[in-house]
């Protein structure tokens, strides 16, 4: 894990214009009024449960890792509880990104970035068993709803 790296990508991205479509990006997928970075990827969603759990830690590592780099700048933040905005997904509207990541990550911490009227979130994506665990950020011009 490049925490430097994630770093100097997250800031970039808070400056980064927004595409007016939808697609695929240098670092992930981008849209109208939002960017979507995938910092690390587990790619083996192959190795069963005891792999997985392995690999979820880890990752959970990196993302305090990254979360502690952020606060320090940007200031303590609780985490954000996605899956309730998940739940809200069923009989509202919610906005992209946070309706796509509230099915990916059951958590986040956010931050609204200074000066950019840009929100910077980092989640740890694990909630699809039989996918691959990925560390996220996001950046959008979008509140969390």
């Amino acid at each position: 894990m490049n925490l430097a790296r994630h770093i100097a990508l997250i800031d970039e991205l808070c400056f980064r214009p927004f595409p007016a479509e939808h697609g695929p990006s240098d670092v992930g997928f981008s849209g109208p009024g939002h960017h979507v970075a995938v910092l690390e990827s587990g790619d083996r969603p192959d190795l069963g449960p005891a792999g997985r759990a392995v690999t979820v830690d880890q990752f959970e590592k990196g993302r305090d890792a990254v979360y502690e780099l952020l606060a320090s700048r940007w200031g303590d933040t609780d985490p954000y509880n996605l899956q309730t905005v998940e739940l809200r997904t069923e009989r509202e509207e919610i906005p992209e990104p946070w309706a796509w990541l509230s099915h990916q990550a059951g958590v986040a911490w956010l931050w609204e970035v200074r000066g950019t009227g840009r929100w910077a979130a980092v989640a740890l994506a694990d909630r699809d068993p039989s996918g691959c665990v990925q560390l996220l950020a996001v950046v959008t011009e979008t509140a969390p709803p």
